[in-house]
Order: C-alpha cells, then sequence, then structure tokens
C-alpha cells in the first residue's frame, strides 16, 4: 500500500490536452487521477474497479503543456466495498524544474463482481 509520498504517475501534458486557449484542461488532469487511483486501488483487490466519488476537489495552479504531472496518492480508508485514496497532483514545471502542488481530492472506488455488483474487497 502506498505511503503519502509515493509517486504513482508521471506523465507530460502535451498540446493535444489543451482547450482552444491552450490552458490543460481540468477534465484531464482528473482523468490522471483517476487512474492514479485505480493503480492504487487494484492492488488492494482482485475485483473491477469503478469510481464512485471524486470528492473535494481543488485546482490549486494550473498545469502548462510541457509540464510533467506528477500524482500521488495515499489510500485514506478501505471499507466493505469501497476504497479511499487522496491524491495529490504536482506539475514538475517544464522550465526550471520546479515541482508544484496543483490539484488535489478524493477519490473512492467500489469493487464489482462479475455481474457489476458491489463485492467485498478482501473476497477473492
Amino acid at each position: 500500500m502506498p505511503n503519502q509520498s509515493d509517486l504513482v504517475i508521471r506523465v507530460v501534458a502535451m498540446p493535444a490536452d489543451t482547450n482552444s486557449s491552450g490552458d490543460i484542461f481540468g477534465g484531464w488532469l482528473l482523468s490522471q487521477m483517476d487512474l492514479a487511483a485505480w493503480v492504487v486501488a487494484r492492488k488492494l483487490t482482485p475485483h473491477r474497479l469503478v469510481t464512485v466519488a471524486m470528492d473535494s476537489v481543488v485546482f490549486h495552479k494550473p498545469v502548462y503543456v510541457g509540464d510533467c504531472l506528477l500524482c500521488y496518492a495515499t489510500v485514506e480508508r478501505i471499507g466493505r466495498t469501497s476504497i479511499t485514496i487522496h491524491i495529490q497532483a504536482h506539475a514538475e514545471r517544464a522550465r526550471g524544474g520546479e515541482e508544484v502542488a496543483v490539484t488535489e481530492g478524493r477519490i473512492t472506488m467500489v469493487a464489482l463482481d462479475e455481474n457489476r455488483n458491489p463485492v467485498p474487497i478482501a473476497e477473492a
């Protein structure tokens, strides 16, 4: 299980990830955070996982084309059928390499069986 400082995803923000003004889409950033939560949660259960909630998402600073987006994860809670993970997204600036916190939020995932019904996390 990752610690607070564990890096889960590192990806470069590309021009295709921008709107017509050249700003990185918030939705792109959220999708990277969602992937980071899944990477962590999949180690805790063999079951299919789906995102059921994104809570307390705050965009602190922008991400620019060429920045590396770094997603750090902390497992906050493992329930009967769900896992809640806090994701902190940082940008490693393309110019200068400074790392700054850009976004954070909590993602809750639920484990599902083959019929897509919630299933206990520990059940294999």
